[in-house]
């Protein structure tokens, strides 16, 4: 099983890699709208390089056994995050990006998973950040990275809401609904 971990690692990183060209090319279309993060943005890049490399590594050196009933539970995750991904960018359409990008009030989505919840694709990474390591029992590599995110997502979501923020369309449709997970934040 630690080729099909390997696997599926590997498949994450590659669509991280074209989320990234994705985002890139439509950063092009719109350059003054792009927010400057300083270290933040690195800080993401670096820790979504490290879920492809971290667990994968936490279970080649401790020879962490594969337990079928983790898998099971991982999978199901990765399975609820990507049906949550996929309801969210055709939701939201061309205005994703990796990025902090000002949107044109024509971009906001109220629709959708954005009906209940401000950041449903962080809620997706979330759920992959602990499901990806979970799948081969990297229990270490899921605390580091999870916290990793945890910290990162605490500044980018302050930081990206202070830019939506400066559109009253945003704050009208969102003030009353929570970040990541009704009736918790």
């Amino acid at each position: 099983m630690f080729g099909v971990f390997a696997g599926l690692l590997s498949l994450t990183g590659v669509m991280r890699l074209a989320e990234l060209a994705v985002s890139v090319r439509r950063q092009r279309q719109r350059p003054g709208a792009v927010v400057r993060e300083g270290g933040l943005f690195l800080a993401m890049a670096l820790l979504h390089a490290a879920l492809v490399v971290l667990p994968l590594a936490e279970v080649w050196w401790l020879a962490t056994p594969f337990r079928s009933w983790q898998a099971a539970v991982s999978v199901a995750l990765l399975v609820g995050a990507t049906a949550l991904r996929v309801w969210t960018l055709t939701t939201i359409g061309a205005a994703w990006n990796v990025r902090i990008v000002r949107p044109e009030g024509a971009q906001i989505a109220t629709t959708g998973p954005y009906a209940w919840i401000r950041h449903p694709n962080y809620l997706c990474v979330v759920l992959e950040i602990l499901a990806l390591p979970l799948f081969h029992g990297a229990w270490a590599s899921m605390v580091v990275l999870g916290t990793w995110n945890a910290a990162v997502l605490a500044v980018r979501i302050r930081n990206e809401e202070a830019v939506l923020l400066e559109l009253p369309e945003w704050e009208s449709a969102f003030r009353s609904r929570p970040r990541l997970i009704p009736g918790l934040w």
